[in-house]
Order: C-alpha cells, then structure tokens, then sequence
C-alpha cells in the first residue's frame, strides 16, 4: 500500500516536500472540522464495466483510494453494472487488477450496484407513489424532440398527468417483461422549463432484455446512471463522491432524486478529468481502435490503458506519482505526455539494472585478440545504487557493436568509431578500427578492429583520453531478441479534437526489430523485468509474449527527457 505521505503536501521523514495539497482535501478537512459526516471520510471508484480502464481512470482510483488513507477513511471499489448489453465478467476481473496493481486495496467494500437493484425499483415506485414519476410511452425520438432547446423550454409529455395507479401498473408491466424495449421508459416528473436540460424530467429507468453477468435474466429493466449512482451512493453512505466536471450539471438532478425521497445525501464534488497530449483518453474511440484493429488489443504497448502500460513496462510507482504531480484542478487543460515519461525515468533510474544491448548488429572482429581467450569484464548494475552490486560480462574476439556508431567518413562532430579512430568499450577495452568489410552492395558488414591490452576496463595507463564510450555484446555469448520500439500512438498533440481522430495515427508507432543481440544474462528474466539498456533506453521483457528461449523486450520510454528540457525552457528568463 503507498505511503500515506505521498498523498499529501507534508514532509516525509527526510524532511522532503510534496506537491501542495489540492481543493478537494480543503473540502474534507473542512466537512471533518465542522463534525460532518461524524468526521467519517468514505469515497469510491465506480467503474462501468464494458472496458478496459485508461490513465484517465488511474488519476480517479489515486485520487479517491489515496484520499481514504490520508484521512483513515475507506474507499469503495463499486461497478456500476446498469447496461447489460455492453458489460461482461473480462472487464470486471480487468479492473480489478488494475486497482490492486496500483498499489491500493478496498478491503471487505466491493460492490455492484445490482447488489441495489431490489431497492432502487422501490425507489422507483416510491417517486411513482408522490406523483414524482410516470411512464411515458412516446417514443425516444419523439421524447428527444420534446425535451427543447437551450434557448427554448420543453413540452410536457402527453403522458406527464397519468394516474399513480395507471404509472404503477405499467411500470410493474415493463418490470415483469410484457413490454418491448423502447415501448416506454419510466421518467421523472420534475420541470420542462427547467433551464438545466437535465432536469426537463430525464429517464430513470428503462427495458434491456439482455443476459446480466450476475443477475442473470432476473431483471429486463435498468435504472439510468444518474438514478442508479446517486442512491448508491446513499445507500452505501459515501461522504465524498468525487467526480469529473461533466457531471457538475447533473448535480442538480442528484439533489433532486435524494432530497425527495428524504435519504441519505453524500457530498459531490467535481474536478477536471485527465486530458494527455497524442492520446485519446474516451473509451469510445479506444474501443474503435481495438475494434478495427489499429491496435492489438485492450494491452497494447501504446495504449493509455493501464494493462498497456503495464505490458509496456511502466511501474506502479511512477504512475502514482504522475497523477500526484498532474494535481486536481477545476478546470480542464492539457498535460504533456513528456511528463507521464519523465515520472518512469525518474523511478526507473532508481532501480533499473544497467545492462548492454545492441539493436542494430554491427559485427566488429579484434584481430590482435587472442582467437581463444574470453574474459569477463566488471560492470555496475546501477551507480544509482551500489547496493544492486556488480556482474560479469563475458568479452571474446568478436563483438557487436551499434551501427550508427561507425561511420566510414564521419563528420566533425561525430566522435564515435570510424576508419583509424579510437573508442572505449564499456567496461572493457580501448579500440582502433583498422579497416572496413563490406558487401556487394556497399554495405559495412564488418569492422576489423585492434585492441590496446593495457587499457583493461576501460582506462589508459599512459592517460589518454578517447571522446566516445560504446556498448558492446560478445557473439559467441549473446542472446538473441525481438525488441519493439514505440513512440506516440499519435502524430498531433490534440488527435480527439481532429474530424477523424484515426487519421491521425503514427504509421510508425512501433518498429518491430528482429535480430537484437543482448548480453547473456538477459537470457533467463522473467517476463517483466526492465531494465535500462545503456545508451538506448528502458526496457521491458513483455510480459505476454517473452519468455526463455523467445525473447521480446519492449522500450519503455527513450534516455531523452524532453520534460527536464520544457521546464528548463519554461524557467529561463525572457530577454527584453
């Protein structure tokens, strides 16, 4: 579970500072200063249950289970399981792996809220019985049409007046299955003239014949969100029902459906959702990507989904820390992605072992090497931290090195290895290349290269100095590999806001590498492990499709911080 400081804007034990508090604990610690609520703190986190949570979700499931530990309260892990049609039991195992490998637990409070569809049909009847409620069987064209205009108010359903008894008999018709889906709904009779159009009586419930994932074929009839959440909410005795500013109209209604029926009402309180730049965060379109097959699946490496991000390789931790640093806000903006990168560097730095790979073979023969000699070389794990200790990597006559560390007519700026340079190799030797193999075509395939033997582990006794330090794998010990490298799954910074958002998607969103060679010791990882490939990146064993003998490593995110460089940028003076 995470340390409940991280959640806050105190000191932690080494007197570090966190991000500033946010509106909503001002809020609660006002409501527990005032004895509201009997000082209780009781939020939750209620999923639908037809896909797969996003990034969007993870700053909610931070925000709501991260508030309970603050203030010793608990938080509600509930599914709001109210459309059949489009929920199974995949998505609801899905969410809550999600939450539980976010780090947070809800303890004994798992719920559905058709756990409360008994009592939300006597809800129903109740609002029917004070003449709160009726059945209108216009159809739903004819009611989209009657519900008015922003500068125009609505009219009054032919059905509005019915009698309780008649809206009761009808309402136990649609109830019991003798009528047919669209045939009517059950609506709440409150103002048609109300300039909020939520509340020009707005649907409660209505007929779905489909097969529910828990209650079987019991009910053929649904309570509408904004019925079903608030009173769940009520029932449950949430204090804080967090929510994004979309709902902030509905609030109205909320008020409305719990003050007449005189129950129990939490407090709701609206903040801005997520919105992440060459992403799309609406679980319409995702479900469009999954669909038509411009994505793999729900855990994709370049989906926004919390499974894909787990897949690609991104910690718990850095996403908690994302969502802390993007803070809660009234208003709605834009964070740059190069942030949510920025948070796994950051922790991977910490913990990640250092390990050398080469993507794109370039095959290097020492000719002075003796043809039967192997040595094996020292190398840090993490200079970050020494107590990850060292290992050993075996160095033999021929090597792999990059390709685009060669150039054959380098130019001034290039300080790497070319025809008569000298480079170091990690951790190894000094070399010299003397010459330059190439194929019919022209192609460099080979280097042949010297070595100078005093210059062991990566130093000249005679003090000179080399301007380039390259990784390296030996051939006889390497392990082969796919590696898949991704980049934005979007080519603009605002896809969603595009006439077609798939229009925008990058052609070169992953490049699929087939002939990697990594250092031996990466042979037996388990899936999910990452690591830092020097020079090249973060990586990940995928965790579906690698294991010994098929390795497949993922790029986390590249070396390149391009948040440090926009805030270095954002802090620089401006020159008069």
């Amino acid at each position: 579970m995470p340390d409940p400081n991280t959640h806050s804007g105190k000191k932690n034990e080494t007197n570090e500072v966190f991000v500033p508090s946010n509106f909503i604990r001002h809020i609660i610690e006002d409501d527990m200063q005032s004895g509201k609520y009997d000082g209780r703190v009781v939020t939750r986190f209620p999923p639908e249950p037809n896909g797969y949570l996003h990034i969007g979700h993870a700053k909610s499931i931070c925000l709501n289970f991260g508030l309970s530990i603050e203030y010793n309260g608990s938080c509600h892990l509930r599914f709001d399981d109210t459309n059949p049609g489009k929920e199974n039991v995949e998505f609801v195992n899905s969410i809550q792996e999600d939450v539980q490998w976010l780090g947070f637990n809800w303890d004994k409070h798992l719920y559905f809220t058709s756990d409360y569809f008994d009592r939300l049909f006597d809800y129903a009847v109740a609002l029917i019985q004070m003449g709160k409620a009726y059945v209108d069987t216009q159809s739903a064209e004819e009611i989209r049409q009657n519900r008015g205009t922003l500068k125009a108010p609505g009219i009054d359903s032919p059905y509005r007046n019915r009698p309780a008894e008649e809206n009761l008999e009808l309402f136990h018709k649609m109830k019991n299955g003798e009528l047919e889906e669209g045939a009517c709904v059950l609506r709440a009779k409150i103002d048609m003239g109300s300039p909020n159009i939520i509340m020009r009586d707005p649907a409660l419930y209505r007929i779905r014949k489909h097969h529910h994932h828990r209650t079987k074929d019991q009910w053929c009839i649904y309570p509408m969100y904004d019925f079903a959440h608030c009173l769940s909410d009520s029932i449950e005795r949430i204090t804080h029902s967090i929510c994004t500013l979309e709902f902030e109209n509905n609030r109205e209604l909320y008020d409305w459906i719990l003050d007449t029926l005189g129950v129990y009402h939490s407090r709701q309180i609206e903040f801005a959702r997520l919105n992440l730049s060459y992403t799309v965060l609406s679980k319409r379109k995702l479900i469009e990507l999954v669909e038509g097959n411009h994505v793999s699946g729900w855990d994709d490496p370049r989906m926004p989904t919390i499974s894909g991000l787990r897949r690609r390789g991104y910690t718990p931790e850095a996403i908690r820390n994302f969502c802390e640093r993007i803070g809660v806000a009234k208003r709605d903006s834009m964070v740059n992605f190069a942030l949510l990168e920025h948070c796994i560097r950051e922790d991977l730095n910490k913990k990640a072992h250092r390990v050398m790979g080469v993507l794109n073979p370039l095959r290097v023969v020492i000719e002075n090497y003796p043809d039967d000699l192997s040595e094996e070389m020292e190398a840090i794990n993490n200079p970050e931290d020494k107590t990850m200790g060292t290992r050993k990597i075996p160095f033999s006559k021929v090597l792999y090195i990059e390709q685009d560390d060669f150039m054959e007519d380098p130019p001034k700026k290039f300080f790497r290895l070319g025809p008569g340079r000298e480079v170091r190799l990690r951790y190894a030797y000094f070399i010299t290349c003397t010459d330059v193999i190439k194929d019919e075509t022209g192609k460099v395939v080979e280097l042949r290269c010297t070595y100078d033997p005093e210059t062991r582990g990566g130093d000249a006794p005679d003090g000179r100095k080399v301007k380039s330090t390259l990784h390296w794998v030996s051939e006889q010990h390497a392990v082969n590999a796919e590696v898949r490298l991704y980049e934005n799954l979007f080519t603009v910074e605002k896809p969603a806001a595009a006439d077609d958002f798939k229009a925008t998607l990058n052609e070169n969103s992953v490049q699929i590498l087939k002939d990697c060679k990594l250092e031996p010791g990466l042979g037996t990882v388990e899936p999910g492990f990452a690591c830092q490939f020097e020079r090249l990146g973060y990586f990940c064993a995928d965790i579906r499709d690698s294991a010994q003998g098929n390795l497949v490593f993922n790029r986390i995110v590249t070396l390149r911080d391009m948040w440090a460089k926009i805030q270095k940028k954002n802090k620089k003076p401006n020159k008069k």
